[in-house]
């Protein structure tokens, strides 16, 4: 029996704990099933196949070819006449073509198309940790949610109590109607504020669970110490999110991208060698072989402004990535600044609210006392009520919007988890 019972225990156990989601599993579950995440992971292995693309440029061309036409005219010269025959021709023969040297030309498309799959892989990343943090976001409003739903549960018991305690005093001609149609008229705003409150959690599981790609249970058990995260800013928080920001180092990225196409540019001024040859096997009149093998020297001598034209471009565009790098970096330093400054707020915030509930309800168990000896009305008592209601409501959303801005640190950071 004893072996019986703690089998059922262990089951009960795993029970509640499936019933639990943690924040690292919404996460994952996110970054697993989320479509724009498995688009961009296509969008990497689409610029691996550019990289690869760009690098055949530099490997040996072969080519096979073969013509056949069952009429061809010939023309031979007979006695210092040109006479005309026709006959069939078939030829069939391979090429190969092997660039040499091109000042550099080509290896530099190819870094910079690698550099297209440095992007991409960023850009990857920098989305992951914007999901993380969307996932984070939602995943804390549900528990602040369920746990307003909890304070407003807990005020409409209390409301309920007052009105069932006016109407047994009123019995008594201890109070008046008026006592109890205000207690009775608080407690239907209770009730409605608890019916906005439940609304605005499953609105928040409802976006979760879209952001999972599943259901999320209605008993689901969540991590509530999660909203009371801690922070500690120094003056090298600033220089962490400039060296691990996703979106500065796709900057980096970009300009070194620019450079090289630059380079690229300048170097297509210059021509190329390439090394050539063929052999072709050629039926016509008679039956013969042609080889040829050597070297092609290419000069591009005008190009209509074309080539000036892409160079001036490619120098272009590595000055607006220069530029919009720089405008990045003013924009997160202000960014983090006033993250910093807003948590601090919240900390101050955080505190006041905690000492205000201690006062209120002490405050409210004092009046609910003097009510009862007729020395206080039902204004002071649903004043004092309200107070607690408003302290315990205000300390959670002190809570929530500190966490919301931590969650913008991380997710600035480049973190995912």
């Amino acid at each position: 029996m004893k072996k019986l019972a703690y089998i059922n225990l262990l089951f009960f156990a795993f029970s509640l704990q499936g019933q639990t989601l943690t924040l690292q599993q919404s996460i994952d579950k996110t970054l697993q099933n989320h479509p724009d995440v498995k688009a961009f992971a296509l969008k990497v292995k689409q610029s691996h196949s550019g990289y690869k693309s760009a690098l055949s440029d530099y490997l040996p061309q072969v080519n096979l070819s073969a013509e056949y036409n069952p009429t061809q005219t010939y023309a031979l010269p007979v006695n210092g006449k040109f006479q005309t025959i026709n006959d069939t021709y078939w030829s069939v023969g391979a090429s190969v073509k092997q660039k040499i040297w091109d000042f550099s030309k080509t290896s530099l498309q190819i870094d910079a198309s690698k550099k297209d799959e440095d992007i991409s892989k960023l850009s990857l990343k920098d989305l992951q940790a914007l999901l993380a943090s969307k996932v984070k976001s939602l995943y804390e409003l549900m528990v602040v949610q369920s746990e307003a739903i909890k304070v407003r549960e807990a005020d409409l018991h209390v409301k309920e109590a007052y009105y069932a305690q006016a109407q047994a005093l009123f019995k008594q001609g201890l109070k008046t109607e008026a006592d109890t149609s205000r207690f009775l008229s608080a407690v239907y705003g209770a009730k409605d504020n608890l019916a906005i409150a439940k609304a605005s959690y499953e609105k928040a599981k409802n976006s979760l669970s879209l952001y999972m790609g599943e259901k999320i249970a209605d008993d689901v058990t969540l991590q509530t110490s999660i909203i009371k995260k801690g922070f500690y800013a120094d003056k090298n928080s600033v220089k962490e999110v400039l060296s691990d920001n996703n979106e500065l180092k796709i900057y980096d990225e970009t300009i070194q991208k620019n450079a090289l196409l630059h380079k690229s540019a300048r170097a297509s001024h210059y021509g190329t060698f390439d090394a050539v040859a063929s052999y072709n096997r050629v039926g016509s009149l008679n039956l013969y072989d042609t080889q040829i093998v050597g070297v092609v020297l290419n000069i591009p001598l005008y190009a209509g402004g074309r080539l000036n034209a892409q160079t001036q471009n490619a120098e272009i565009g590595l000055q607006i990535a220069k530029e919009q790098k720089a405008s990045k970096i003013l924009a997160l330093k202000e960014e983090i600044t006033n993250l910093i400054l807003d948590i601090q707020r919240y900390d101050e915030t955080i505190a006041a609210k905690k000492a205000q509930l201690i006062s209120a309800k002490k405050t409210k168990r004092v009046l609910d006392g003097r009510y009862k000896e007729g020395l206080s009305t039902y204004i002071e008592v649903l004043d004092a009520s309200s107070l607690v209601l408003e302290s315990e409501l205000g300390l959670l959303e002190a809570y929530y919007s500190k966490t919301l801005s931590i969650d913008k640190i991380d997710y600035l950071k480049g973190k995912i988890k």
